[in-house]
């Protein structure tokens, strides 16, 4: 960045800067940057970030480390015993059910910490000059954390310890990404800002295709073997102690860490000579409020946006949470079935993703985002009429995939073309707050139709009644921003 801002004196109010003339939003937040190139070079390295963060997103919150805590593995030998091939024992329908709760029941836990958290940890590295710094010390964290996720070995009570490290990744992945989404606005230009999000957000889905390959194939696919999965040979299984599982997510780690540093290396860091937040840790919650008393008087449609996206990327985030879950307990599927439904969801995703990218810069943010809940309101009650038909998942199960890469992307490039120079960690903080403030949402209601059901299935029904509400939050919100400062 700069700091000479164009068409407007005073550096700390930046103008609207002028935009091509499309449906997009002008960007607030990037009015110092203008129409200034940036070097696709330091857009490749920012975008491979989001192509590490693949190993987390898929493997561990996913397709991989999820269902394997919600497995028949933590499950009590003598309940899988009595049930032998019945699958619809009630005995073992609960004891899965409990599990499914005990996981829930962490991530609420985390969504809590972050929404306490977050926007404060944001807004101490806004003007700091370490916004860089807190980027890799959390990626690290998160990083370690995937690491001990190998020490989670096929015991019931080992559930426990699967479950407070995936809440614990969950934490520090949101505060890294409280960093990482801030620096949209140096890497894209009012232009680009929609397509460079979504070129993000479509490498972390490619990204993904690309490592659970690699796992399906070293680690996790039996070719018929009865000591090992994989060209590896690895053990798999209770008697194998489920070492094809925890080897590739230690691998993920490994993944994580190595596509982390370029983002490191070629991003310059934000300067830090206008830092205004040199006060003590619970003195940032009173300029936290300062914050949201401004935009309530001079933007309200902002706090408006960050209650409708807190409410509807809920409910993506219970999509990813629980589809796999879901696809291996209601529909059967085996591990390597479900990595193999992960891989073509997300080339379906990444797809969706590019597309719904091209789409922002030309259509506007608002569109995508309501176009694509409506197609993931439209694919999640379909899973629910497919029966038990395999096929039946994989063509719904697709279908909404295809949705949920351009919402995030879009929420993304949204909020950074309305946040003020120099205040996006304080900002995409306050984006990851509300989307935590609300986390119970679509859990509770997961855990709660499955409770009152007996059946995981209907879990589904929870998590659309949190889309159809971001849906409802979204429509009255304006797709033209008032400028804050």
């Amino acid at each position: 960045m700069t700091d000479k801002t164009p068409d407007n004196d005073v550096p700390d109010v930046p103008a609207v800067p002028r935009v091509s003339n499309t449906r997009a939003i002008g960007t607030v937040g990037q009015g110092l940057l203008a129409d200034t190139p940036i070097p696709k070079s330091r857009v490749r390295a920012w975008a491979l970030w989001d192509w590490g963060s693949a190993a987390f997103n898929a493997v561990v919150t996913t397709f991989v480390f999820s269902t394997y805590l919600a497995s028949g593995l933590f499950i009590d030998p003598e309940i899988v015993a009595a049930a032998g091939d019945d699958d619809k024992n009630p005995a073992l329908v609960l004891a899965k059910a409990n599990n499914t709760t005990v996981i829930s029941g962490a991530l609420t836990i985390a969504g809590i910490l972050v929404a306490i958290l977050a926007p404060i940890l944001g807004q101490r590295s806004d003007g700091s000059g370490r916004r860089k710094l807190w980027l890799a010390i959390n990626t690290g964290l998160v990083v370690l954390a995937m690491g001990a996720m190998f020490f989670v070995a096929p015991v019931p009570s080992y559930i426990y310890l699967g479950a407070a490290l995936l809440a614990a990744g969950n934490v520090f992945f949101e505060f890294a990404s409280v960093n990482y989404n801030a620096m949209l606005v140096q890497v894209s230009t009012p232009k680009t800002v929609g397509r460079v999000s979504g070129f993000g957000w479509g490498m972390g889905y490619i990204g993904g295709i690309v490592l659970l390959i690699i796992l399906l194939v070293l680690f996790i696919q039996n070719f018929g073997s009865e000591t090992g999965n994989g060209l590896l040979n690895v053990p798999f299984g209770t008697d194998g102690g489920a070492l094809d599982v925890r080897y590739a997510v230690l691998a993920s780690a490994l993944w994580f860490a190595i596509f982390a540093i370029p983002v490191l290396i070629a991003v310059p860091e934000i300067p830090a000579g206008a830092r205004q937040n040199r006060v003590s840790f619970f003195a940032s919650y009173a300029k936290l409020f300062g914050t949201i008393k401004t935009l309530a008087k001079k933007s309200p449609q902002v706090l408006l946006f960050l209650l409708a996206s807190a409410v509807f990327r809920d409910g993506l985030a219970a999509v990813f949470t629980f589809g796999a879950i879901i696809a291996a307990q209601v529909f059967g599927f085996s591990p390597s079935e479900v990595i193999y439904f992960a891989v073509a969801a997300n080339l379906v995703a990444g797809i969706g993703t590019f597309i719904g990218g091209w789409l922002d810069d030309k259509l506007g943010a608002k569109n995508v985002i309501i176009g694509s809940l409506i197609g993931l309101v439209l694919a999640g009650l379909a899973v629910l009429f497919v029966g038990d038909a395999k096929t039946g998942f994989w063509i719904a199960g697709l279908f909404l995939t295809l949705f949920v890469g351009p919402v995030q992307a879009a929420s993304r490039s949204f909020l950074a073309r309305i946040t003020p120079v120099g205040r996006e960690g304080e900002i995409f903080g306050l984006y990851a707050t509300t989307g935590r403030a609300v986390s119970f949402l679509a859990p509770g209601l997961f855990t709660l139709f499955v409770v009152m059901t007996g059946d995981t299935r209907f879990g589904l029904i929870g998590i659309v009644i949190v889309l159809v509400a971001g849906i409802a939050l979204m429509l009255p919100v304006k797709a033209k921003q008032s400028v804050i400062d």
